[in-house]
Order: structure tokens, then sequence, then C-alpha cells
């Protein structure tokens, strides 16, 4: 980031000026980005996407709209206001329980950073100036600066912040560009001219390594291409098991604009629509023709595959600025997802009229989160009724003939999932909350980071009594967590009966890889031997042995 040193107050008269200032500075950032999109190659897809995105937020309302306003009503020089909306949005945003949208205060961070950088005169460092081999040491990268890496000078490249779900590493990935973000301490830890090995595959930094482990990433290097080869030859391919038995690879996006790397990722359909995104953007609630105008355009593109639409997921503190509410001691298990849309019926009204109008232009799947009791879903049920009742009042064309799920992310849920199974068409297992609720641990909390297990016997046998529940009564399963896009689960996830996955876009490659190397029967007895196990470690190494063969690059190591 650009540090700012110098607060300074504004008299009434300079205001206008700082104002002007501060649009100048943005527009100066905004054509140094377009210059960055045009010299890219068109065909680069979601990283477009991501880039264009960045676009948009340099005159965001959350960035730019407030940080106007704060010049003008605290009357303060322009850098300062920008620090304190940027520091407001960022805790927002991380306040938010959704993983995924967490990781997009990177976005907002680095627009912030380049728009600082014009206002006090810093001078950026062109990565496309480079003109050596070399390995990228640096805080932080932004989009921008990772797409204009070329891979014959820039070799690879290490931050201390950000993570695996920022859109920099999404783009990495795609670029190919070896990568670990968030290491924290690796801009104190290197020097210039050590010999560096990026393993971006475990995330691993190794400083100036030793002939063995140079000759061993070596040969891990070669192995590597070659797996990435074939994973790219069978993209299109369907994921059928070698015995024959069919499976569902579908994509979580929670961008409108995400689903053509969808597409491209073979993905065949979007299992997940993060809604939330749409509600951070604005400095009041979306219209219902808003919110209609994005899934419209979502299930168009992607008919006649379904998309499944998941409801509002987020606290009502995190709506802020415009929704003024009891401040909770712990928001995560309080007002959140189901319960604050029942809590705020104009709201969720709002949001189902515009899902039940977008279902007349494409097939579209309604999914409710946060369920813990029969009473929730038959609360949701009448509202639902509700807005069928406005829609036909006023006379607008819509679809309410359309299934209707309900998350399985929260234990309580899992014991009663055959009663629920009664009032809904499917289940969407979130093995992300679900994990974290049912070990009781707080997934940002390093001291307890290493408790969330996706492969733990009490994990597991939840999931199992989801399916169960799910079979007896008749009604469809999928998995949407991130326990779907990780290979090394898919044979105890097929084994246990699943055949419907949803996952990030980058990872449906590699899971239909590992789809097509499996066979249905060996994954079940399997199952029977690891419900057997008692932690971890036991289901681990019982699944490497088992599975070493197929499992993909980097899995089956040692």
């Amino acid at each position: 980031g650009v540090n700012i040193t110098k607060r300074y107050p504004v008299s009434d008269i300079m205001v206008p000026k700082e104002i002007d200032r501060f649009k100048q500075a943005v527009s100066k950032a905004k054509k140094d980005h377009a210059k960055v999109i045009d010299s890219l190659d068109k065909d680069l897809g979601e990283n477009l996407n991501i880039l264009e995105t960045h676009m948009v937020l340099f005159k965001d309302k959350m960035l730019y709209g407030k940080t106007i306003e704060t010049i003008s009503k605290d009357k303060i020089n322009a850098e300062w206001a920008l620090r304190k909306v940027s520091r407001k949005v960022k805790i927002m945003f991380q306040q938010i329980d959704d993983v995924y949208l967490q990781a997009r205060v990177n976005d907002i961070v680095q627009v912030s950073d380049k728009i600082m950088s014009y206002l006090v005169g810093a001078q950026d460092i062109k990565i496309s100036d480079i003109n050596k081999r070399v390995i990228i040491v640096a805080h932080d990268l932004s989009p921008a600066d990772t797409s204009q890496i070329q891979l014959e000078r820039i070799k690879g490249f290490v931050t201390d912040r950000g993570g695996k779900d920022s859109h920099t590493s999404i783009i990495a990935k795609s670029l190919r560009i070896p990568s670990v973000l968030g290491l924290g301490i690796a801009t104190v830890s290197v020097k210039n001219d050590d010999f560096l090995i990026v393993d971006g595959s475990s995330g691993t930094l190794i400083i100036n390594p030793d002939e063995d482990t140079l000759f061993k990433y070596e040969e891990r290097m070669a192995k590597f291409e070659e797996y990435r080869a074939g994973l790219e030859r069978e993209t299109h391919l369907p994921a059928i098991t070698k015995d024959g038995i069919s499976f569902n690879l579908m994509a979580n996006i929670e961008l409108v604009e995400e689903v053509v790397a969808a597409k491209d990722y073979g993905a065949v359909g979007i299992g997940l629509f993060r809604t939330e995104f749409l509600y951070l953007d604005l400095k009041r609630f979306p219209t219902e023709d808003e919110l209609l105008c994005k899934y419209k355009e979502l299930v168009e593109f992607m008919s006649p595959q379904s998309v499944t639409i998941r409801t509002l997921d987020i606290n009502g503190d995190k709506v802020n600025p415009y929704l003024a509410t009891i401040e909770e001691a712990n928001p995560s298990l309080g007002l959140r997802a189901v319960r604050f849309c029942l809590e705020n019926e104009n709201i969720f009204i709002t949001q189902l009229k515009a899902i039940f109008r977008a279902a007349a232009f494409g097939n579209i799947k309604l999914l409710i989160p946060m369920i813990s009791c029969v009473e929730e879903i038959i609360q949701v049920k009448q509202v639902m009724n509700k807005a069928i009742l406005e829609l036909e009042f006023e006379d607008k064309i819509f679809n309410m003939d359309i299934p209707l799920g309900v998350m399985i992310e929260v234990p309580s849920a899992v014991m009663i999932a055959e009663h629920l199974a009664e009032h809904v068409d499917f289940f969407s297992i979130g093995t992300n909350d679900l994990i974290q609720y049912s070990m009781a641990i707080d997934r940002s909390n390093r001291m307890v980071a290493h408790l969330y297990q996706a492969l733990n016997p009490a994990v597991l046998k939840m999931i199992k009594m989801t399916y169960d529940a799910a079979k007896k009564k008749g009604i469809d399963l999928v998995m949407c967590g991130e326990m779907a896009g990780d290979p090394m689960n898919i044979p105890v996830l097929v084994g246990i009966g699943l055949t419907d996955f949803s996952m990030n876009s980058a990872a449906i490659p590699a899971v239909k890889r590992m789809i097509r190397d499996l066979d249905t029967k060996k994954a079940k007895n399997s199952v029977e031997k690891i419900m057997t196990l008692n932690c971890v470690q036991e289901i681990s190494d019982f699944i490497l042995k088992e599975y070493k063969e197929i499992l993909p690059f980097g899995e089956a190591d040692e």
C-alpha cells in the first residue's frame, strides 16, 4: 500500500478543489488501468473480467462516492478521506462470513492504492519494464500487475498479502504463474539475488535450496507440466467414472461475469450463485428491477443449464451503511442469512420477486441458506407466497414453479434432514460453514485453523446422514462447499453416493480427471473402511495409499 503520513483540514472554499484533485487522480489511475487492459490478449477470458471489475471499482459508490462525500463533510484532504473510506470498506468485507466475499477486499485495497499513488505522486514500478529472469517478492500485487507478467522473464511471485481466493491468485493460476500469496514475512525474509523455489501447489517458499532439493523440484516441474497438459485435453469431456457412472460438476460464482470462465472450465451449470455482492455495491438496497437485470442475464447465458440462486446470506450490520441494526456480539451465530431475511421481509420479498421473474427466462433453482429448523422453511414458503401474490397483482411475467432447496450447513439441519426433506426439492451441503459450526472453530483464527478438517470423521458422518435422508425422501443432493473442489476428497464423496458437485470453476478440470479415473464400487468399499477410522490422519493415509496412482499432481507426493 501507499503510506499516508499527513492529514490536514480543508477550508470551505478549497473543498471543491480538493474534490477535483481526487477526481483527477481517479481519472489518471483509471486511464492507466485501461492501458493495461488494452495491451492484453483479448482471449484471456476470466482475467479480463477481473480487470474490468477493477475498472468499475474506480468509480464505485462505496469508494469513489463515499470519498467525495467524506472530503465535503469532514473537510479533510483527499488522501486522508480515501484512506478513511477504504479502511471502512475493508472492515465491512472482512466481517462477512462468506470466505469468497472476504477475499474481494483485496480488489478494493488495490484500487484504492492505485488512486493513492497518483494523489501523493508515488512512482510506480512497472512489471512490464522488468527485462531479466526474476521471481518477484512484494508486499502485494494487484490483478493488473499480475496480468502484465511475462513468463519468459517473471518466473514466479511471492507476496506478504493476499490469499488463495483473491483475484490475484485466480489470475496467477490461469496464467500458470507459480505463486505463493499471504506469507506475511516474505519481503523481510528474502534478499536480492537469493535463489528461490516457489511451490504454488503446497504454498511453500524455499530460500537458497541445496542441490538435492533443487533436483527434486526440477523433476516435479516436469511431471506437473505433463499433468497439466492432460487436464487441458480433457476439459470438455464428460465426468464419467470407469464403471460408467455420470457426475455433474457445476460452478460457484459471485459475479455474473464469471459465467464465461465457468463454461470454459467445463461447468454444466451454476450450482451456487452468491447474491451478496449485488447488495454491497450500493448505498441502498437494490431494486427488484436491478436484481432482475442481473439474474436474467445470468440464466439466459446458462440456458438450458440450471442456475441455483442462493438468497441473501449476510448479517444486517454488514449491509452498512444503509441499514442500522443492533450490534451483535457474535454475528456468525446471530441475525444472518435466512434469519435476517425473515426479520426484514420486504427485502426478502424484493429478492424473491426478482428471482421468480428471472425464472421466466431460464432454468432457476432457489436455495435458502442457514436453515436450522423446519419452522424456518415453513416461514420462507409463506413469504414466497406473498411475493407470488404481489407479482400476480402487478400482472408481471414470472415463473413460480422452481425447485426449492435448503443449505445443510448447520449441525441441527443434519439431525432433522429427513423432516426438512419433506418440505423441499433438494439439499445443498455447504461444507464451509458445516465444518466450522460442527468443529466449533473460527476459520479466520489462525490459532484453531488446523481444526478445520474436511475429512474429520464427524464431518463425514454428517455428510453421510444428509445423503441417506435425501435418498430416503427421494430429493436431489448437491455439495457446494470447498470440500467438493479438492480431488483428495472425491473418492470419499463418491463412495458415500454423491453425484452432483459445485465448486470454484478452476477446480473443475482436476476433479473431473479424478472422477474419470475412479471406480465407484471401489470408492464405496473404501468408505465402508473409512467410516471405521478414528481420526483425520488415518483417513488421509488410507486415501493416499488406496488412490496414490490417480491423485492429481502434488496430492500424492510424500
